[in-house]
């Protein structure tokens, strides 16, 4: 497995591809839920994915902003075909890894599944919502302060 970082413009148009259709495949189709997956913040983030040859295994987008004081870790997602293989746990790792090191000044945040509660907590993010309903799904916002 290799891991990789770029930026929107650093993507090529079959990474940037198979993103996409990754995550309209999951989040969209796999899960039931009809929202703009394709929202337009893509440009202003960083993407984290692991690729095993080709193929796109794992990935997660760091929404960074400019003067937030955290960094959301968003659509993490592992393919369907790669999810008995600990990868979402090595993403989440990785993906809080770049941020400490690009961003030490800033703590993590997820829009976590609820049913995703005790995978996150094992990172040491922690509850600060009560769990709302999102597109169908019961989330909740979950921070993890700075290293």
């Amino acid at each position: 497995m290799k891991w990789h970082l770029k930026t929107f413009n650093q993507l090529n148009l079959q990474e940037l591809y198979t993103i996409l259709k990754l995550r309209v495949d999951v989040f969209v189709v796999e899960q039931n839920c009809a929202y703009p997956e394709v929202d337009g913040v893509d440009v202003e983030c960083l993407h984290l994915f692991a690729t095993e040859g080709e193929k796109i295994v794992a990935y997660s987008r760091l929404i960074t902003g400019e003067e937030a004081d955290h960094v959301s870790i968003g659509r993490i997602v592992v393919h369907p075909e790669h999810r008995q293989k600990r990868y979402g746990i090595e993403l989440v790792k990785q993906s809080i890894e770049v941020v400490e090191s690009k961003f030490p000044n800033r703590y993590q945040k997820v829009h976590a599944q609820v049913y995703l509660l005790a995978f996150y907590r094992s990172f040491g993010f922690k509850e600060v919502t009560e769990h709302y309903l999102e597109d169908g799904i019961w989330h909740v916002d979950m921070i993890r302060q700075k290293a």
